[in-house]
């Protein structure tokens, strides 16, 4: 068991000479044989191992318990141990997803924030070869890719798998060996869970024919792991195009749509895997919406992805982001003598009452309104159905086509001030002002300029 670990901690450099590793530490059978086998192989392998216990306050009594036994045993062998916790109920509620997710996420960022305190460049998780076959039977019934099919890699970034190629059986036989105490986490008897029902009904019939099941389906993993490998290392090539606006990814719709059908999902996961701590929870009918997003025709189409994510076309490009609702610009009256800064938008507008001037004394950016005829009073709002703009020198038409005629995206379209009166638009931030409402010189007149703040 042994040399199983150390060639996979080898081949995948999961344990630099000199470093600091961070065992993530349930206080269960798989975790308990991890942490054991790391403090056997540091004092060789010249490296340090803390450890990390996150308490998820899921199983009432049973969740401190486990949390008092890692702490307690790590004290006992001197080793570093560092105790988290999270609501993870509450926390599933507040995002409106699943609480195994949840989990997952609090448990991960925690051990990232851990890790990162501590100096440790790896944190080792204690993943094994029996969990390795529940993955690839659960995606087998969902339906999976040769990403899926390829199962749990042994290391993704700071993320290592020491165990990966280590049968649960061994596990237990080595905690015997070594007298290694462990917690039952009772949860895992529970089949309402899909991985628990195939543990306990499935892999069974399975090892039936063939007792290595385990052994011969990580060989299986592994090669369609090579391939999977090459094929991602041929979308990344596309995902270099790609190019970062603040908190958004973005790239060339062409770069994605030209892809061969092999490549051209796994670019899509690259560049959701970019956007975030590169776990994506999309399945392929996600990616293939993506790919179809990429090779359409609507200019501003939109595909809503796990995990609170965004793929939207603004045309010739393809945004990636995150859903965010789009807050709402407050109507505000118009300050006729200062600034105006409406909530909601990042736009701003500067208003003075003024003669207006000839052409070539007016001011860089500014729209000069005549004051004769306005109706009520002067407000920045968001655009109306209906609302009409006609712009020096072109037909009139409404806000919403001026706005897609400009490209401007979609989620953007409701943040821009359109400067109204009873009357209808006098000009719209981004666009220019009614020919209309213009002024003339000498006239009684707004001097108007618009602007947005940056960040």
């Amino acid at each position: 068991m042994l040399e199983t670990v150390q060639a996979l901690t080898t081949e995948y450099d999961m344990l630099p000479p000199g470093g600091r590793v961070l065992c993530a530490l349930s206080g269960g059978a798989d975790s308990m044989c991890l942490l054991h086998i790391l403090r056997a192989m540091a004092a060789e392998g010249g490296f340090t191992v803390y450890a990390a216990h996150f308490n998820h306050h899921l199983r009432g009594e049973e969740s401190h318990r486990d949390a008092a036994f890692v702490s307690r045993w790590c004290e006992e062998h001197g080793i570093p141990c560092t105790i988290g916790e999270g609501d993870v109920s509450g926390e599933a509620k507040a995002l409106g997803q699943g609480v195994e997710e949840t989990a997952r996420q609090l448990r991960y960022a925690f051990l990232r924030r851990t890790a990162e305190e501590l100096g440790c460049t790896r944190i080792a998780t204690a993943h094994n070869a029996d969990d390795n076959l529940e993955t690839l039977l659960l995606h087998l019934t969902r339906g999976a890719g040769l990403h899926g099919l390829a199962g749990i890699p042994p290391r993704r970034g700071e993320i290592v798998r020491p165990l990966l190629t280590t049968p649960r059986a061994d596990i237990e036989a080595y905690l015997e060996e070594h007298h290694i105490p462990h917690v039952e986490d009772s949860t895992n008897t529970d089949e309402g869970y899909a991985r628990n029902k195939l543990r306990s009904q499935v892999v069974p019939v399975l090892r039936q024919l063939n007792p290595r099941v385990t052994q011969r389906c990580a060989e299986t993993m592994g090669y369609l792991r090579a391939d999977n490998d090459y094929l991602n290392a041929q979308a990344a090539l596309a995902c270099r195009h790609a190019r970062w606006a603040e908190d958004d990814l973005v790239i060339e719709a062409k770069y994605i749509a030209e892809l061969p059908a092999a490549i051209a999902p796994r670019a899509v996961r690259r560049l959701l895997e970019l956007t975030g701590d590169g776990n994506t929870d999309c399945s392929a009918s996600h990616l293939k919406a993506v790919v179809d997003l990429a090779r359409g025709e609507d200019p501003s189409a939109v595909v809503f992805l796990p995990n609170g994510r965004l793929a939207q076309r603004v045309y010739k490009e393809l945004l990636l982001t995150t859903q965010k609702e789009a807050p709402a610009l407050a109507p505000t009256p118009l300050n006729q003598a200062g600034e105006t800064a409406p909530a909601g938008t990042p736009w701003r507008c500067a208003c003075r009452q003024v003669a207006c001037p000839l052409p070539e004394e007016r001011k860089p950016g500014a729209w000069y309104l005549v004051l004769e005829g306005v109706s009520g009073e002067l407000t920045l709002r968001p655009r109306r159905t209906g609302d009409e703009l006609a712009l020096p020198g072109r037909d009139t038409k409404t806000v919403k086509k001026w706005m897609i005629d400009q490209k401007i995206p979609r989620r953007e379209r409701d943040l821009l001030p359109v400067l109204a009166d009873e009357g209808g638009v006098l000009a719209v931030a981004g666009l220019g002002p009614h020919r209309d409402r213009m002024a003339v010189p000498g006239q009684p007149a707004l001097e108007v300029v618009f602007w947005k703040e940056k960040g």
